[in-house]
């Protein structure tokens, strides 16, 4: 059976907060400060469109402007002409235009679920590499704890997935005591290249830096880059 659709849940805030003091700055400056709620819009929502409408209207505010400041005067002060006559029809165009404009544009931009907070002009993060910055974040906290308390270390067996265990290092080995196989699987490379680090660190007794195993082993380049990221180095 098909389960419901959960309920969305209301939505915060009242007419004023959710739109309707762009009516009031809309109105009260007689269209002239339309150009405000349509870039709030344009913010809010991260539509191209609405940019449009901003940008048309601030063109639209200083034509009006413009046209006011080039009319002709008649004696008893008051505004005559061409240029008069058209800047009463842009304010006109302005005010009545705008008024349709914010009453199609609120609901789109208020009567939706809020965006998730990942900033204005960028997607949420992928929850994937959100896992796998945490997980180096913590290879780096391990790893400064090996280097500042080996024996802490060796108790919390950092580098052993193998072993029962409840720290989390992020997913490190210890290259002088893990088995070849834990290794392999662990910094993702072919066995043969691990059971290789095993031999030379017999053969040396024990790694005393990851660096070493490239001075020992015979491993192919490509290889390093994952010793390097997930490689430790412990006392026995």
């Amino acid at each position: 059976m098909t389960q419901p659709a959960p309920a969305e849940a209301p939505r915060a805030g009242n007419w004023f907060t959710r739109g309707g003091w762009w009516f009031l700055v809309h109105l009260l400056s007689l269209g002239l400060l339309l150009p405000v709620p349509l870039a709030h819009a344009a913010v809010r929502t991260r539509r191209p469109g609405y940019v449009v409408l901003a940008l048309a209207s601030v063109v639209l505010v200083v034509t009006t402007f413009v046209l006011v400041r080039v009319s002709d005067h008649a004696p008893d002060g008051s505004y005559v002409g061409l240029a008069s006559t058209l800047s009463s029809v842009t304010m006109l165009t302005g005010l009545l235009g705008g008024l349709v404009v914010l009453m199609l544009v609120r609901p789109r931009v208020f009567d939706r679920p809020a965006p998730r907070p990942a900033g204005w002009d960028r997607p949420p993060p992928d929850p994937a590499i959100a896992a796998a910055l945490a997980a180096r974040e913590r290879r780096a906290e391990a790893r400064r704890l090996a280097a500042e308390d080996p024996l802490l270390a060796r108790e919390l067996r950092i580098g052993r997935p193998d072993l029962q265990r409840t720290y989390d290092d992020g997913g490190l080995v210890d290259l002088n005591t893990a088995p070849g196989s834990v290794i392999a699987r662990t910094l993702g490379i072919a066995p043969v290249h691990a059971e290789q680090i095993v031999a030379c660190r017999t053969a040396a007794g024990r790694f005393t830096a990851v660096e070493d195993v490239f001075a020992w082993a015979d491993l192919p380049v490509d290889v390093w880059d994952l010793v390097r990221d997930r490689g430790v180095v412990l006392g026995r």
